[in-house]
């Protein structure tokens, strides 16, 4: 063997080495930068879906504080979904179209991720006089929902009517949140675990369902 031949090579052995694995890692971060999701501020956002007092926003815009309470009469707040990412979605319980295909869908996504504790959801009723507790609570048993996974939730009307129209952009009309007001929207919207908005679905559409899937997926690698 002729050694130093081999001598002479070892720097270029080495400069292949380390050459590989810095473009192995360029790559690395190149593909993650592209499977990255959208972090939305309102600036983002159909302007028609954002109240006007967030309308110029261009970044930092997180969800609110909020206060609920869910279908066994327990609180739920903010402080529920700390550390965890979310779907949220708006219904009422007497819906007879779109919610039907919504609430199916939110129990498959519920089902999917079962064992799965950093992901958790979260239904608002647009129309919390009506929906009490005992309501919500036949709701979300004849829906299969989980205890713990998915709260289904009643509250003060302007409040929930705030959350859909400046937190979480959800429909595209205006009101006030007063007793004449309603909210309808298919809008299934992905939270993260700073309580910023990552992404916007039809919560009736199979396609968008398929489509959450993947982009928790992608969220999570955010964590990991």
């Amino acid at each position: 063997m002729d050694l130093g031949f081999f001598k002479k090579s070892i720097p270029t052995l080495r400069f292949l080495i380390v050459f590989s694995i810095v473009g192995i890692t360029v790559f690395y971060q190149l593909m993650s930068q592209e499977e990255r999701l959208k972090i939305y501020n309102p600036i983002d956002i159909n302007p028609r879906l954002v109240d006007i007092s967030v309308k110029n926003l261009k970044k930092n815009h997180t969800i609110a504080d909020f206060e609920l309470t869910n279908q066994n009469g327990e609180k739920i707040t903010n402080k529920t979904y700390e550390g965890k990412i979310y779907l949220a979605d708006f219904f009422f319980t007497r819906c007879q179209n779109i919610c039907i295909s919504m609430a199916y869908n939110m129990s498959e996504l519920q089902k999917h991720y079962i064992n799965d504790e950093d992901i958790m959801f979260l239904s608002h009723s647009v129309t919390p006089i009506i929906d009490s507790v005992s309501i919500l609570k036949d709701y979300a048993i004849k829906k299969g929902v989980i205890d713990g996974k998915w709260n289904i939730t009643t509250g003060s009307k302007a409040h929930i009517y705030d959350l859909a129209r400046k937190n979480y952009f959800a429909v595209l009309d205006e009101g006030s949140g007063d007793e004449n007001d309603f909210i309808h929207t298919e809008q299934f919207v992905l939270i993260d675990k700073e309580r910023r908005i990552r992404g916007f679905y039809d919560g009736t559409e199979k396609e968008d369902i398929n489509k959450i899937i993947k982009d928790i997926t992608i969220l999570k690698r955010e964590y990991n």
